[in-house]
């Protein structure tokens, strides 16, 4: 959890600081900081539906034809899923 927090600070940081950088203006950068992770957060509801309704697909689609699936992404990449590092998605769960 720790690890998360520092992160989710970090990301706010970085964030403050691009914003910035590109606007010069602290009111902008504020609040690209602030709306950035809202819309990632539904971005990644949206996308978490989708990925499940594409394993269901999958997992059907391999039962039709008298076979078991591979959980989605295995078969592509033996190397295992990536967690999303989005501090917003972590606190939301």
């Amino acid at each position: 959890m720790a690890k998360s927090a520092a992160f989710g600070v970090m990301h706010v940081g970085i964030a403050f600081g691009v914003g910035y950088a590109l606007t010069g203006s602290f009111a902008i950068a504020g609040a690209l900081t602030i709306v950035e992770p809202l819309c990632n957060t539904v971005a990644h509801y949206f996308f978490d539906r989708w990925w499940s309704r594409r394993e269901q697909a999958a997992t059907l689609m391999a039962a039709g034809a008298g076979r078991q699936a591979a959980p989605v992404g295995e078969a592509d990449d033996a190397r295992p899923e990536v967690q999303s590092s989005s501090w917003v998605s972590h606190a939301m769960a």
